[in-house]
């Protein structure tokens, strides 16, 4: 409406949070709206897809003990119920505590718990000061339990402190409908959010979406970011897009380069 803001006037960002225009009150949004619609859903997209195509770290992070960077096979690291600290296998192995009965955390020393009754009292703990790696570790034992009103529960929770393998895992309940109701769009949320939080999994399962959509384009760039972050079946899907003509030969093997660098960060010079 052309009202700029002032000392008495605040202006009201877009409710789609376009960054495109700002409002001076309800009534000028509802009118002018109609008019501004279309440029804010483009506009929309088009920061959704800044966000979602830029490369990031692993959401795994690195291993506390030795700093170095987590694998991507979970089979590889394990969570304390302690301090739900993941903690690579290297490091505890080296601590002994794969070998001894009465062993400690190899991170913060505790006692490791002699039964299930004792890690579920320190994961409730956990959860209560808002851990959302103990919220996720509940989550996921009430999965392989068969309990998923339990498991989404614990799961969506740590969704709110952003949580990428809880995103994941919630896509999975959401194609599988188990807990949920199935809900393709659900679960491609689901997917997205735990790829921009670093899930190198989620990625590639977004880019297999995007190629069965003939969005091969979307796709590569998808494959190329978890392919970055060490996932090898992302270098697989790059291959055959490569053989498909989709990618360059550059791009490929900058991103082999980059998954090599990636493997190469992660292994122990000892």
């Amino acid at each position: 409406c052309g009202i700029a803001e002032g000392d008495d006037i605040n202006l009201k960002d877009c409710g789609d949070a376009c960054k495109l225009v700002r409002y001076c009150s309800d009534a000028c949004e509802k009118e002018h709206r109609p008019k501004h619609e279309k440029e804010c859903e483009k506009q929309v997209a088009k920061l959704r897809d800044e966000l979602l195509f830029k490369q990031c770290e692993s959401y795994l992070g690195d291993c506390p003990i030795c700093l170095l960077p987590l694998l991507l096979d979970p089979d590889k690291n394990s969570v304390n119920a302690c301090c739900s600290k993941i903690i690579c296998s290297g490091c505890r192995h080296a601590s002994g505590l794969l070998k001894k009965k009465k062993s400690k955390c190899p991170f913060c020393r505790h006692p490791v718990p002699t039964s299930r009754a004792e890690a579920d009292r320190n994961l409730m703990k956990r959860i209560k000061v808002n851990d959302p790696i103990a919220m996720r570790f509940l989550g996921m034992r009430c999965y392989w339990d068969g309990d998923y009103i339990t498991s989404v529960h614990y799961l969506a929770k740590a969704t709110q402190f952003g949580d990428a393998g809880s995103h994941y895992q919630l896509a999975i309940m959401y194609e599988e409908g188990n807990g949920v109701e199935r809900d393709e769009e659900k679960r491609f949320h689901h997917l997205e959010e735990a790829a921009i939080g670093g899930h190198a999994a989620a990625r590639n399962n977004l880019g297999g979406l995007e190629w069965k959509s003939n969005r091969k384009d979307r796709a590569v760039k998808h494959w190329i970011i978890s392919a970055n972050l060490g996932l090898d079946s992302s270098v697989k899907n790059l291959r055959s897009a490569y053989l498909d003509g989709q990618i360059s030969k550059e791009n490929f093997a900058m991103a082999l380069r980059a998954y090599q660098a990636a493997a190469n960060a992660a292994k122990s010079p000892q």
